[in-house]
């Protein structure tokens, strides 16, 4: 009983909050902003969107074929569409459960494949250690995009700049004495900690022990261009963004990748994220949520469309199975 109320707490617990979001968003705009906001969204140019969900989908299948190189030196070599309708129907459960998509993608190739659970689930925790380091450099370049404007707010705000860096510093020791402490402890839930680290180091590794290491490399870079395009492209869907600084998208791409990562596909939240983000740099909140509303729909759109033509055409491909 206790298991199936977490359960149930874990859908509709980020459901409930995105619900909230959308509509303390909307309640506490006035009718003029509400207005703007919609004919931001009506207006939009929908060739750019279309070509928004073309780099999606390319990112989608980039990331299916990636995966080959990960299970050929395992012995397997699957079939282009069962790894590409695994990964979608995967990003479709995620809309529901954070993170439940992985153990679905993984059960779904290796009940059609034949694969081992662990061994497909093991190749998942390798390559997302490589996105992280990505999206970690993708971040730390977007931080130096935006220096001079963080000097300028810390300036604004009466915000030591030298004393925020103190306190980054020591909490980084403190996270690093953590760490040691994780190191050394004999405690069991810490025990499977480490075990996890040194499964994620070990996957890391696995990638530069490939043979096909520079494929796996092209394909995860490729990914990740198509993410940034598919979120670029959109500034020019909607009316008065098109002259927007490159260093805001990103940080607007960097600030939406967590806001997804870390919630149910973002519902009710990416929107707000993006549009209070803007709001910094003096884009209108109706131009940012607009455009907001405008990437995570198309995205959304895709994800809705792709994973549920995955899930009804994976048995029907693997019908002799």
């Amino acid at each position: 009983m206790k298991k199936k109320t977490l359960k149930i707490l874990k859908i509709a617990l980020p459901l409930s909050l995105g619900v909230f979001l959308i509509w303390y968003s909307l309640s506490s705009a006035t009718p003029e902003e509400r207005a703007q906001l919609w004919q931001n969204i009506s207006n939009a140019n929908w060739w750019f969107l279309i070509l928004s969900f073309t780099f999606g989908g390319l990112s989608h299948l980039s990331r299916a074929y990636r995966w080959k190189f990960l299970l050929e030196p395992l012995g397997y070599k699957p079939k282009l569409a069962n790894s590409f309708m695994a990964v979608m129907a995967g990003y479709l459960a995620n809309l529901g459960i954070p993170r439940s998509g992985e153990v679905l993608r993984a059960a779904s190739l290796s009940s059609y494949e034949e694969i081992p659970f662990e061994k497909t689930f093991g190749t998942i925790i390798s390559e997302r250690v490589a996105d992280v380091v990505v999206m970690l450099t993708v971040t730390a370049i977007t931080f130096l995009m935006q220096t001079e404007h963080l000097l300028a707010y810390f300036k604004s705000h009466d915000i030591n700049p030298l004393l925020s860096a103190g306190i980054l510093a020591i909490l980084l020791l403190f996270g690093l004495l953590i760490l040691q402490f994780i190191k050394r402890s004999k405690l069991s839930f810490l025990v499977k900690i480490k075990k996890m680290a040194k499964g994620l180091l070990e996957g890391m590794r696995s990638i530069f022990k490939m043979k096909q290491k520079w494929a796996f490399i092209f394909h995860t870079l490729f990914i990740w261009i198509m993410y940034i395009l598919m979120f670029y492209v959109v500034i020019f869907a909607v009316p008065g963004m098109e002259k927007t600084n490159l260093s805001v998208i990103m940080g607007a791409f960097v600030v939406g990748s967590f806001v997804v990562s870390a919630t149910n596909g973002g519902i009710g939240v990416y929107p707000v994220s993006i549009g209070a983000f803007m709001l910094l740099f003096d884009i209108s909140k109706e131009h940012g949520e607009a455009f907001g509303w405008l990437t995570w729909g198309t995205q959304t759109l895709l994800v809705i469309l792709l994973g549920g033509l995955s899930f009804i055409f994976l048995p029907i491909f693997n019908r002799k199975k």
